[in-house]
């Protein structure tokens, strides 16, 4: 890590806190192997099987492209890396025989606000002849548009070349005639060894999705509503394309608001279909429509009890094998049967742990496997079909080797509305039966997400620093159904942050936690739930870690009001009263437990004013409070070293509750 948290550093921090009760420590081995990130990102076969790409994470922040030969024992050749300060290596894909397409990411304060941007750049398997392949922003651009686009297909039979999405903003000069007036997002073909680009579909001001058949051609477009005034509604509407080719045809309309209408993800060419997402008796369902005039709308797999998760698509044409779902655990059914005996073969081959297809050599014979559970932290392998012989490539987290993980368990509490909710609960490693521990609950982000089994990094630490963690899958967590969401967990606040709070009401009265040490921390919304459980009971909980929190929903509305999406998000968020009393900022004063949060400079998904709000709030009402700050890192503190040192510092923090 290039900019250590060296003792200066950590001073300066410290020197911003209220709390003195507990003495900083330095992360000690187990915070350091448990914050070290995940060191497998991604994980690409090339079509012929022969070579592997590894986007994985260096020192830090840092991550490094590896290519190496699909065989047991190869030596990985480093060939691209990124700095982390800002952008980090997210994915790469290969795009030729010996030629690679990858996604970089990055996060960076310019003055009051936080931008986000995009590029995809190709490089060859041996490193070098590096070429950007997104769209160029010229010095006179009217305005901006930060997304760098993204790969939509390999097209067969040119090596090297690629459908990909490409961003315009128009461009004008004083006292020069010339001018570009392309605007939105568009569909090049581009020669990724050359960059030679040939315009595919032209730029739509309003277009923000692009969906191909994996043989090159585009057959669906996504554009926005948008009002005059440059906000956009909470309308999508789909066009589609025949098998014959021809103009834009309306396909359906989806508003993501209220979640309503046909959501296309995916298109079979062979079946002329596009698959997507449709609510069904409250859930989501997997349905296909298809692309011809006549739009006839057919059920393809629904769950009774839960949300169709995603569909399963492997190889280099992206062909749907099969689809998810959740439970208490992922399940997927395949379509596809040679998949399906592969997954199942695997699967018993490695012991019944969770096995992941990630990717497929064109002929099928050669696959990229992930297989994981919650006391394994998951191993990358390669499965050749034909020699039926499986070997490692690389485990995920190397340096968790030797230590004791501990099993994670689905369980039921019941509200106090009598509402049954489901949840996890993870024990510390040996610990079947345990009375009177130290507890975390521990809410997780989104709101519109939801925890699953699996191995879970912060979990597994807080276990096995001696915690029982409950996982509670609130109302307003997404794949639960439509009534689950109860609009949303920010509105529906009192319904969320209640069930929340009755998870460590729960852990009480089975004897699992010592009331005196009962304690919550959560990320993101997890943070907002973790604050916000101060309103509901200030007694209840001993101490409080909050990352990244929302705490203040009219700031957050007031940063955004310049976001084309601010009408949506104040009908989202709430407004007035609402707002102000949904927000911890504005219950400081009730609360009773002491407070320690973490937050970095460059968050673009919750900004860091939101803490330093709060901060302020609570010091200023006389409560026991700190904030750690983390320069340079954005929302989820995607580096080794910060995350070590914030798992030390909570875990220290928590267990002094009750003492």
């Amino acid at each position: 890590m290039h900019n250590k948290l060296n003792a200066a550093r950590l001073g300066a921090l410290l020197a911003m806190s209220s709390l003195s009760a507990m003495a900083h420590a330095e992360p000690d081995a187990l915070a350091k192997a448990f914050g070290a990130r995940e060191t497998v990102i991604s994980a690409s076969l090339s079509a012929d099987g022969e070579k592997i790409a590894l986007v994985a994470a260096g020192p830090g922040r840092t991550t490094r492209v590896h290519v190496l030969n699909a065989q047991e024992g190869a030596e990985p050749k480093a060939v691209l890396s990124g700095s982390g300060k800002p952008e980090y290596l997210t994915s790469c894909d290969w795009i030729g025989a010996a030629r690679l397409s990858c996604n970089i990411f990055s996060t960076q304060r310019y003055g009051d606000n936080v931008y986000t941007s995009s590029n995809v750049v190709a490089v060859d398997a041996e490193g070098g002849n590096i070429k950007g392949l997104s769209q160029k922003r010229g010095e006179n651009a009217l305005g901006y548009d930060l997304r760098g686009g993204e790969v939509l297909d390999f097209l067969p039979g040119e090596d090297g070349a690629i459908l990909m999405t490409r961003s315009y903003v128009p461009e004008a000069k004083a006292g020069s005639l010339i001018e570009k007036k392309a605007e939105g997002l568009g569909v090049d073909r581009i020669d990724s060894r050359t960059g030679t680009s040939r315009r595919v579909e032209a730029p739509e001001k309003n277009a923000f999705d692009f969906i191909t058949d994996g043989l090159g051609h585009v057959r669906v477009m996504g554009l926005w509503d948008r009002k005059d005034t440059g906000y956009v509604t909470s309308q999508f509407k789909y066009l589609y394309r025949g098998a014959d080719g021809g103009g834009w045809r309306q396909l359906s309309t989806y508003d993501w608001q209220s979640e309503t209408g046909f959501r296309p993800v995916a298109v079979d060419p062979a079946k002329n279909i596009a698959y997507g997402f449709e609510r069904k008796e409250g859930r989501f369902a997997l349905m296909a429509v298809q692309l011809d005039p006549g739009l006839e709308k057919t059920l393809v797999y629904a769950n009774p009890n839960v949300d169709v998760a995603g569909l399963v698509k492997t190889g280099r044409d992206q062909r749907v094998v099969g689809v998810s779902y959740v439970d208490d655990y992922r399940h997927t059914d395949y379509f596809d049967p040679a998949v399906l005996a592969m997954v199942k073969s695997l699967g018993k081959a490695l012991g019944g742990k969770s096995v992941h297809i990630g990717d497929l050599s064109a002929d099928g014979q050669r696959a990229l496997v992930w297989a994981g559970s919650d006391v394994d932290p998951g191993q990358y392998y390669l499965y050749d079909k034909a020699a039926r012989k499986l070997s490692p490539i690389m485990p995920d987290r190397p340096e968790l080797a030797g230590h004791a993980l501990a099993a994670m368990k689905p369980i039921q509490y019941k509200a106090q509305d009598g509402t049954v909710i489901p949840a996890y609960l993870t024990l510390p490693p040996g610990k079947e039966d345990a009375k009177g521990l130290p507890a975390i609950v521990m809410p997780h982000g989104g709101p519109e997400s939801r925890d699953e089994w699996g191995f879970d990094w912060l979990v597994q630490y807080y276990a096995a620093r001696g915690f029982a963690v409950i996982q509670p899958q609130f109302r307003g967590s997404f794949g639960f159904g439509e009534n689950w969401l109860m609009g949303n967990a920010f509105r529906s606040w009192k319904a969320a942050v209640g069930d929340v709070a009755d998870s460590g009401r729960w852990l009480v009265q089975q004897g699992i936690a010592d009331p005196a040490r009962l304690t919550i921390l959560g990320w993101s919304y997890g943070g907002y739930a973790a604050l916000q459980a101060q309103a509901i009971d200030p007694k209840l909980f001993k101490a409080v870690v909050a990352i990244a929190p929302v705490t203040d929903i009219s700031d957050m509305l007031r940063r955004n009001r310049y976001s084309a999406t601010y009408l949506e998000d104040r009908k989202m968020l709430g407004t007035g009263p609402e707002a102000a009393n949904a927000s911890p900022a504005n219950h400081a004063a009730e609360f009773q437990a002491p407070v320690l949060m973490f937050h970095g400079t460059d968050d673009a998904n919750v900004d860091i004013t939101q803490a330093r709000i709060m901060q302020s709030k609570l010091e200023g009402a006389g409560k026991r409070s700190r904030l750690v700050v983390y320069d340079g890192l954005a929302h989820s503190l995607n580096d080794s070293e910060a995350r070590a040192d914030m798992l030390q510092q909570s875990a220290d923090f928590l267990l002094q509750a009750g003492k």
